[in-house]
């Protein structure tokens, strides 16, 4: 294992396993992480082998897992933490308990684990979990906000719902798919926090224009490139809202979310949060029209209207970019088939935005619905970058390079 500094763009993980019952969800942490070309090396401390096995995490990251005892065994050629410490782009600490959150803030050095923590100069993401009555203990907060102080640290809050100890509260560790995304958040950034002290406010998913309470107009989007959007803008460090109509995934941790349901409603949540955003995407797909006429209850199939008289529903980006401030950027998305670019870039001049994001949506594995996305990004000044099919994290930040707020 040379000690020469790794590339940019290597991928390699250190997963540093802790005390808890939450160990148990590492093993999908690792095994995704795997399976998507990440090269993964596991710590366990001495507690987290009451629940969960070296043998176990070896299997599913292909190389050998570290305990303390390998720590203690003259069996390297150079210091096993020193040899880990200069190998990893990234290290995860979860679940993170209070006896290693404690002499993490006091810059102990008793283990493998904390002995490679201060032998590496690599971000580190923390996952808490414990007890409700634990997290909330006044000297575990102080090491918690201490700790966050040094850039090195990425710290995800906990989620509340029914603890193993039967508790119902905060305390339970992030989900495996939330730490994945953080993880990959920060080997796309290297740790760079370019949007701390920003406030980002974001639009994602469809609207829906009611007919009767059971009939609408609306359109295929879910949400998603607006919570890859709030994702990204989090882990970089900024203060984000999502104003999202309806949806089926689950808000990430430290996101303020604002649903709604209709363009009407959606306008009015965006005016409400503009004056105090810096950054704002508008990646919803709002309806263009809605129905002239509601009933408040549901209509007779007999007396369904043979034709519908439709009305315009208001241009939300329009307004906001007639409101737009010198010091804050506005994005749009322009949701396309075929000629992405020549309307994207109308769209672009004629509403004043800052940059606008034209989207296939006829391309295969792109658009409504899908997991991965891809796009070609214009702004004011002329620049164009066209980003082939990728995850729609990765476009996030990709845009989020792009506009440089």
């Amino acid at each position: 294992m040379s000690s020469s500094a790794n590339p940019p763009s290597s991928n390699r993980v250190l997963i540093a396993v802790g005390g808890g019952i939450a160990a148990y969800k590492i093993c999908e942490l690792v095994s995704t992480l795997f399976k998507t070309g990440v090269e993964v090396r596991v710590i366990l401390t001495r507690s987290a082998q009451e629940f969960i096995t070296p043998l176990t995490l070896a299997t599913l990251s292909r190389h050998r897992a570290y305990t303390d005892d390998d720590f203690w065994q003259p069996i390297h050629s150079r210091p096993l933490h020193i040899e880990l410490g200069e190998w990893a782009d990234l290290l995860v600490i979860a679940p993170l308990t209070a006896n290693t959150l404690a002499k993490l803030a006091q810059g102990m050095a008793d283990s493998l684990l904390t002995n490679t923590v201060l032998a590496s100069t690599c971000p580190v993401l923390l996952a808490p979990a414990m007890n409700t009555d634990m997290w909330q203990q006044l000297a575990v907060q102080r090491n918690w906000q201490q700790l966050l102080t040094d850039a090195r640290y990425y710290g995800m809050g906990t989620a509340s719902g029914l603890l193993a100890c039967d508790r119902i509260g905060a305390g339970r560790m992030a989900e495996p798919t939330e730490i994945l995304t953080y993880i990959q958040s920060l080997l796309h950034t290297q740790g760079k926090r370019d949007l701390a002290g920003k406030r980002v406010l974001i639009s994602a998913g469809g609207t829906r224009e009611h007919l009767d309470p059971v009939r609408f107009i609306g359109n295929p989007s879910t949400g998603k490139m607006g919570l890859a959007l709030a994702q990204a803008a989090l882990h970089r460090g900024a203060s984000v809202t999502l104003v999202h109509g309806p949806a089926s995934w689950a808000v990430p941790l430290g996101v303020q979310a604002i649903p709604v349901i209709s363009a009407a409603q959606m306008q009015q949540a965006m005016l409400e949060y503009f004056p105090n955003a810096d950054v704002i995407v508008m990646s919803a797909a709002v309806a263009d029209v809605k129905p002239k006429d509601y009933s408040p209850e549901k209509l007779p199939k007999r007396s369904l209207p043979q034709t519908l008289p439709l009305e315009p529903v208001p241009d939300i980006i329009a307004q906001l970019a007639k409101l737009k401030q010198p010091h804050q950027r506005l994005i749009g998305f322009a949701a396309q088939t075929g000629d992405i670019v020549t309307p994207a870039l109308e769209k672009l001049q004629s509403k004043k935005l800052d940059a606008i994001v034209a989207n296939p949506i006829d391309q295969a594995d792109s658009g409504f619905g899908s997991d991965n996305n891809q796009a070609i990004f214009l702004d004011q000044q002329g620049n164009q970058l066209a980003i082939p099919p990728c995850s729609k994290l990765k476009l996030a930040h990709q845009l989020f390079d792009f506009v440089d707020a």
